[in-house]
C-alpha cells in the first residue's frame, strides 16, 4: 500500500484515574497498546507511528514495539484538561522541527485493542473515496435510542408511556451510531488551523462492528475485550492449521 507522508498518534498518558495504567495492562500477554501499534504497522500505511506518552517507561515499551519515541509529551497535554487535538498539534510540531513533515494524521486510541490493521486500511480507503475533511470510526447503538428516556423525581416512566415508539418493533426503527473511539482521520493542515472543528459537514463515518468498537475505560471492559481477543486469537490459530 502506498504511503503519502501519513503519522498515526497512539495517544498514552501514563495518568489514569480508573483504570490506572491501563495503557500497558497486560492484556493477554502484551501491554493493552501494544495491539495497537501491531495494527497501524499491520496496516502498511503509515510513514511513522508514534506514541504519545508523558512516560519514558510507556516510551520504551512502545519502542519495543516498534514505534517512533523521539521525545515525550509535554507535561501541559498530560492533565485531565489538554484534548486530544492538542496532543495531535504538539506531536506534528515537534515532527516538523526534525524536519519530519506529514499530510495526514490518525489519531488511534490504544484502549481500543479489538479494531484491526485492516479496519485502518477500510478506514482510509473510505477517507479517500468520499474525499472527507475528517473521519471517525462509529458502531451502531446498543438499544434504539428511541427506547430511551428520563425518569422524573418519582422515577415514573411518563415520557416512555406516552411515546410513539413505545410499541415500534426493533427492526422498524431507525439505525443510530456512536462513535467508538477507535479511528479519527484529519488533514494535517486542518488540524493545526486555530479554526479546527473536527465534526463539520465534511466529516464521515467508518462503521465498524460492536466487538471491535469496545473502549476500555473500566475492568469490566478490559475483561470482555480480553475474552472476545481470546476468542479472536483462537479462531485465527484454528484457521491457520487447516
Amino acid at each position: 500500500m502506498e504511503k503519502k507522508n501519513i503519522l498515526a498518534i497512539i495517544p498514552a498518558r501514563s495518568g489514569s484515574k480508573g483504570l490506572p495504567d491501563k495503557n500497558i495492562m497486560n492484556f493477554n500477554g502484551k501491554p493493552l497498546m501494544a495491539y495497537t501499534i501491531n495494527a497501524a504497522r499491520a496496516s502498511g500505511i503509515f510513514d511513522t507511528v508514534h506514541v504519545s506518552t508523558d512516560s519514558v517507561k510507556y516510551s520504551r515499551i512502545a519502542e519495543e514495539f516498534g514505534a517512533d519515541q523521539p521525545f515525550l509529551r509535554e507535561p501541559k497535554n498530560a492533565s485531565d484538561g489538554a484534548s486530544s487535538w492538542d496532543v495531535v498539534r504538539e506531536v506534528l510540531l515537534k515532527y516538523e522541527q526534525k524536519e519530519k513533515h506529514y499530510q495526514t494524521v490518525f489519531l488511534l486510541q490504544p484502549t481500543s485493542p479489538l479494531r484491526s490493521a485492516e479496519d485502518i486500511q477500510k478506514a482510509w480507503e473510505r477517507y479517500n473515496t468520499v474525499c472527507a475533511k475528517t473521519l471517525v470510526s462509529v458502531t451502531e447503538v446498543d438499544h434504539p435510542v428511541q427506547w430511551c428516556f428520563p425518569l422524573n423525581d418519582m422515577f415514573l416512566l411518563g415520557d416512555f408511556a406516552s411515546s410513539p415508539y413505545r410499541n415500534a418493533r426493533r427492526q422498524e426503527l431507525e439505525i443510530h451510531y456512536r462513535e467508538n473511539g477507535a479511528i479519527y482521520i484529519v488533514g494535517v493542515q486542518d488540524v493545526l488551523d486555530p479554526q479546527f472543528d473536527f465534526y463539520q459537514s465534511e466529516c464521515y463515518g467508518y462503521i465498524m462492528d460492536k466487538e471491535s468498537s469496545i473502549d476500555i475505560d473500566t475492568y469490566t471492559d478490559f475483561r470482555i475485550a480480553e475474552i472476545l481477543m481470546k476468542d479472536r486469537m483462537e479462531s485465527e490459530r484454528c484457521r491457520n492449521h487447516v
